[in-house]
């Protein structure tokens, strides 16, 4: 990843102007590791035999799913071994829920005051970390571990309640259209990454202040037209931690027990909602932005662009969500004529997407977190001699990490689909019908894969 912190803050700074486009002079030797890419002479094994690894993984699990996996063996949220009661109700005592609550309002607070108060200048403010590292990157591991914990910690639906206490009461608000769905979490996604990959100056005080202040009143007037629950759906990072959760092995079973559960139960639980392909797609398609974007080639193309850069770079976040959703879309239609018609092709297998990104996520943004969290956390505390960041890994072992990474995620969306398509369609069609889903994975692990290697 590229930093949006700015040079100053990233390992092998002065590699890159990020929100400028320019290569002020050659990469140290930590680029790979502020960018969270791999490059080529970087990896421990050669180019070819990552890619036929990766393929050799693909093809084997497809045929052995084809071979010895002819039933649906996942349950969705019917499944799970209870948890004793002791540690349920602590989880849903409401002293817990509202300590989380308050403790999600104060760190905003503080991130508001920093805006404000603290210096323009990302080495020196914990802003900028605060938003682009421990919310953003660190939703990631806290939603695998502990489930959709920014329901919890969300600071507007927090502030929303606490208007509606306050304020004349209004009732339950208007009912969600049911077509609207995820798409307003896809379009808030979208914005955030645009503004991490595209904004000029992404970590400026200024820029930060007014995204936050636009975001919080949009939501907070659409909370109050619609009440508590367009958080669910509406707000992107809910949308975008609720996903994550899907693999996480602690959930909430049908009847409301916390639950230990197999991770794929969990998955299959994925709600068929509109919007979803659309959520998944805007994560897939601006970590592809996001590897693609420090290449040399698109930042000649991005300086020499009579459009400027801010429009050319949108075009090309724009380019890479559609074409990640194109081709998911092609694979859905591909799907359909294989295996006869199905009511809700594009959504059937979504939720085979959400381990794909999960993979891309850890690959880009594993050495930002571990690098850059405990700076923020240490800066927000007040440490004035708050250390450098340290590389986790080595250029070789994070390499190595990334295309793991990379290729379970894809493993996992084979099986997830494959479960799928068992339980649609047929025995004598479902394998059959997975092969334009194969195609799709092989596909997108093809441009992972060389994101990584180039």
């Amino acid at each position: 990843m590229v930093s949006p912190l700015g040079p100053d803050l990233a390992p092998g700074a002065g590699e890159a102007g990020h929100g400028q486009g320019v290569v002020l002079h050659p990469a140290g030797p930590f680029t790979s590791l502020a960018h969270g890419i791999g490059s080529q002479h970087d990896l421990p094994i050669s180019p070819f035999y990552a890619f036929a690894g990766a393929f050799a993984a693909l093809f084997v699990s497809f045929l052995a799913l084809g071979l010895l996996w002819s039933t649906s063996r996942f349950r969705g949220a019917r499944s799970g071994l209870a948890l004793p009661a002791a540690l349920q109700r602590v989880a849903d005592a409401p002293t817990v829920r509202t300590a989380l609550r308050g403790l999600g309002l104060a760190v905003a607070a503080a991130v508001l005051l920093h805006l404000l108060l603290g210096p323009d200048d990302p080495a020196r403010n914990p802003a900028p970390g605060a938003v682009y590292v421990l919310l953003w990157v660190g939703l990631v591991p806290a939603s695998l571990l502990l489930g959709p914990v920014w329901r919890l910690l969300n600071p507007l639906r927090t502030l929303h309640r606490l208007l509606s206490r306050c304020l004349p009461h209004r009732g339950p608000g208007r009912p969600l259209p049911s077509r609207l769905g995820q798409w307003p979490a896809a379009a808030g996604l979208f914005g955030f990454t645009w503004l991490e990959l595209v904004a000029p100056d992404p970590a400026s005080t200024t820029t930060l202040l007014i995204a936050v202040t636009a975001y919080a009143t949009v939501h907070l007037l659409l909370a109050a037209r619609f009440g508590e629950r367009w958080f669910d759906d509406g707000d992107a990072f809910e949308a975008y931690s609720a996903l994550l959760a899907r693999l996480s092995p602690f959930g909430r079973r049908s009847d409301g027990r916390l639950v230990l559960r197999n991770p794929f139960h969990g998955l299959d639980a994925t709600p068929e909602r509109p919007g979803l392909v659309a959520t998944v797609c805007v994560l897939l398609g601006s970590t592809a932005y996001d590897g693609f974007s420090d290449n040399p080639s698109w930042i000649n193309a991005i300086q020499t662009s009579p459009l400027g850069r801010v429009p050319t770079a949108t075009l090309g976040l724009l380019g890479s969500v559609a074409l990640v959703a194109a081709l998911y879309c092609l694979c859905a239609a591909g799907t359909r004529l294989v295996s006869g018609p199905h009511p809700g092709p594009l959504t059937a297998f979504a939720h085979s997407l959400v381990p794909i990104a999960l993979g891309y996520l850890i690959a880009h943004y594993f050495s930002l977190l571990v690098a850059e969290g405990p700076r923020t956390v240490s800066m927000a505390l007040g440490t004035d001699n708050a250390s450098e960041p340290v590389p986790p890994l080595g250029p070789g072992g994070l390499a190595a990490l990334q295309v793991i990474a990379v290729v379970t995620g894809h493993v996992l969306g084979v099986v997830a689909a494959h479960d799928r398509s068992v339980r649609l369609f047929p025995p004598a069609k479902a394998v059959a019908g997975q092969l334009p889903l194969l195609a799709l994975m092989i596909t997108y692990t093809v441009g992972g894969l060389s994101l990584l290697l180039n």
